[in-house]
């Protein structure tokens, strides 16, 4: 049953990386790069809108909260990553030479499960679901680019459609788990 698993795994991985083209390499690259020319604006957006929808102390806690949220996120990535030990596409000798690798390095050894799609999708929920009622054009933004950034690791061929899968449910449960303590205090 596993192995029936990781097999569908590989062949999603070799199509959905497969529909790439070099004429877009750059776009995807550049659109998974944690601090960029798209991210920047991002984050700035947000932490405008929440300093100017909420009080000076909400504000400051709601952005507390933010940061802890993506270092558990970040941490518990790592922790399955040294402890399931799976390894990236790039590693994996049974499709090494099969799929279009757009970098020339691919991260570390291991890669489940995806921190990009944990931590993106993450900030993506925490902030859609306490600015939703606010403006939730900013919901179904944030939640595209979350969508789009986990994409983007499959794309450049540095992680499984189940690593993607899994950081993007962690990202969306803390989200929601912090939203919701936000919301509460």
């Amino acid at each position: 049953m596993l192995e029936e698993l990781i097999q569908i795994d590989h062949d999603l991985f070799i199509f959905l990386n497969g529909l790439g083209s070099p004429l877009w390499d750059g776009f995807w690259n550049y659109l998974s790069r944690t601090l960029s020319f798209i991210t920047i604006p991002i984050y700035s957006f947000i932490l405008f809108y929440i300093f100017k929808k909420f009080s000076l102390k909400k504000a400051i806690f709601i952005l507390i909260l933010a940061t802890l949220l993506i270092l558990s996120t970040e941490q518990l990535s790592i922790a399955f990553k040294n402890s399931f030990l799976r390894l990236r596409p790039c590693h994996t000798e049974a499709i090494k030479q099969v799929f279009r690798s757009v970098r020339n390095h691919c991260g570390g050894k291991y890669g489940y499960f995806s921190a990009h799609a944990a931590n993106s999708s993450a900030f993506a929920s925490y902030f859609g679901i306490l600015l939703y009622k606010k403006n939730k054009y900013i919901t179904v933004f944030l939640t595209l680019w979350a969508l789009l950034v986990s994409y983007s690791r499959i794309y450049l061929g540095v992680h499984f459609p189940l690593d993607v899968i899994t950081g993007l449910f962690f990202g969306v449960s803390f989200g929601w788990l912090f939203a919701t303590q936000a919301k509460r205090w």
